[in-house]
């Protein structure tokens, strides 16, 4: 692809960056579609964050950034302008560079979470769901679970205060969705979702005992390092069907490049750079 004083630079901003895959996707679809844009991963550790996003937004070629762990929730007091769904998920995955200079920030994560989930012939709506992780990746999929119309969110994280800030946000945003916090059990659950680091290294414990997960259960994880995580591999012993990481990330895509000015993208193609990158 080249590259030249017109291209426009979209950071990959997160740490560590040895997971990253979209560079991968994004910049092969660029070069294809005569796209003048580039994709860099840029390693930012959280105490230089702020100062690197100000500075960054001074670069006139800077057209707006992918954001990653651990920056989801704090991009989004870095922003001038928030989507309402961003504001729902308290995190930011997205922020482009508006013509004033300003940065608008968005959320996809869950928007691509749920689009893979319809092209598996899932249904939502009605059901209930059990969400381990509810940092920046499992606020926005449970953000759009509800938006989706899902009866029943059950919510677990290490960190309790996590999963009650976000039981109250979707409370306030959806009256009349149940939520509930503490509840592990995988039992009686339609989809059980790892949306914790969980799985990205090798001797990581399940994020449920899977002893008590049902065969009509879907199984989803937000893990990139591997296709088929420890998680998933268990849950295809039990007979569920799974959504990978990846799924999440190539349906996400076809949402950024629109949000970003790019026009339209085919899943099948952005699937098929996926795989040649592998």
């Amino acid at each position: 692809m080249r590259i030249d004083g017109h291209t426009r630079l979209i950071a990959h901003l997160g740490f560590p960056t040895d997971s990253f895959k979209a560079p991968l996707i994004y910049n092969p679809w660029f070069s294809r579609h005569g796209v003048n844009a580039v994709v860099v991963p840029m390693g930012v550790m959280s105490d230089h964050y702020s100062a690197f996003l100000s500075a960054l937004r001074n670069a006139t070629n800077y057209h707006g950034a992918l954001v990653t762990m651990p920056h989801k929730i704090s991009t989004c007091v870095l922003v001038d302008q928030l989507s309402t769904r961003a504001k729902v998920a308290g995190a930011c995955n997205a922020v482009l560079k508006l013509p004033d200079g300003q940065l608008l920030g968005d959320q996809f994560d869950g928007a691509g979470f749920v689009a893979g989930l319809k092209r598996k012939s899932q249904a939502v709506t009605g059901k209930r769901a059990l969400l381990i992780g509810c940092g920046g990746v499992g606020s926005a999929i449970a953000a759009s679970l509800a938006e989706a119309g899902i009866a029943e969110l059950n919510l677990c994280d290490p960190q309790q205060a996590a999963a009650v800030s976000l039981q109250h946000r979707l409370h306030s945003f959806f009256p009349e969705l149940k939520v509930f916090v503490g509840n592990h059990d995988p039992a009686d659950q339609d989809m059980v979702i790892n949306a914790s680091p969980l799985g990205m290294k090798p001797d990581d414990a399940l994020p449920v005992d899977t002893s008590r997960l049902s065969s009509q259960c879907l199984a989803a994880d937000v893990v990139l390092t591997k296709e088929i995580t420890p998680w998933l591999q268990a849950a295809l012993e039990k007979g569920c069907r799974i959504q990978t990481g990846s799924d999440m990330l190539i349906e996400m895509i076809p949402e950024y490049l629109r949000f970003f000015g790019f026009g339209q993208a085919s899943v099948d193609e952005l699937r098929l750079l996926y795989e040649e990158s592998h």
